[in-house]
């Protein structure tokens, strides 16, 4: 059954639920960084054809990381735009080190 989560605050607690594996966390943030990195590419190079890496890459490494390692659904089918905002969180919270992070509730 699915819920109905009115925020990103709300929300974010259940994404970590489901993001619980070291090394699915780890290829979250190794997918995210690529994503960057290609952002930059493409604005550096002036070549906006290589943006269409970016759902491959960000998404390829995520749903390795849940369908090996957490045996999972990623949460971005049922929740895309939550799902895609707690992405970068944690991105930046595994960046800051913040590899525990647990939200207040």
């Amino acid at each position: 059954m699915s819920k109905d989560f009115k925020s990103l605050k709300e929300f974010y607690p259940y994404y970590l639920s489901e993001h619980q594996h070291p090394t699915s966390r780890r290829l979250h943030f190794i997918g995210t960084a690529l994503l960057f990195l290609i952002l930059a590419a493409a604005i550096y190079l002036s070549n906006y054809w290589i943006l269409f890496l970016i759902p491959l890459v960000g998404y390829g490494f995520a749903w390795v990381g849940h369908f090996f390692f957490e045996k999972n659904k990623p949460a971005t089918f049922k929740y895309p735009f939550y799902s895609l905002a707690s992405d970068f969180v944690l991105f930046y919270h595994l960046m800051i080190g913040m590899e525990k992070f647990t939200p207040k509730k």
